[in-house]
């Protein structure tokens, strides 16, 4: 009898709390938002947790239109409009918008 192989995998909702997040927000953005806002539920490769006030602060005191510029461009780990380069400005500026309501 052949023995079977379990592979673990890795994946971005980890607990029931982020699944209904990302639920959530898969009804209320567009759906190239999701992924990107999942990474941020999940704090993929160091993205501040959503709804995390300590994780955010520093980036809030750098104001706006630096969360703006890093989130059309790109920094870090984080690719331009978070690898989805057709998105809208605005809908990446919205989920930005979005993010920061939060953690205020």
């Amino acid at each position: 009898m052949s023995e079977i192989h379990v592979k673990e995998h890795a994946s971005l909702i980890r607990t029931p709390k982020q699944l209904i997040i990302v639920m959530v927000l898969a009804f209320a953005v567009p759906v190239g938002l999701v992924a990107i806002l999942a990474s941020f539920v999940a704090g993929v490769a160091g993205a501040p947790k959503t709804g995390d006030k300590a994780a955010w602060a520093p980036r809030l005191a750098t104001g706006m239109d630096q969360l703006y510029t890093s989130s059309l461009k790109g920094k870090g780990a984080m690719p331009p409009k978070g690898g989805n380069v057709t998105m809208p400005d605005a809908d990446i500026k919205a989920a930005v918008d979005y993010m920061v309501s939060l953690v205020k």
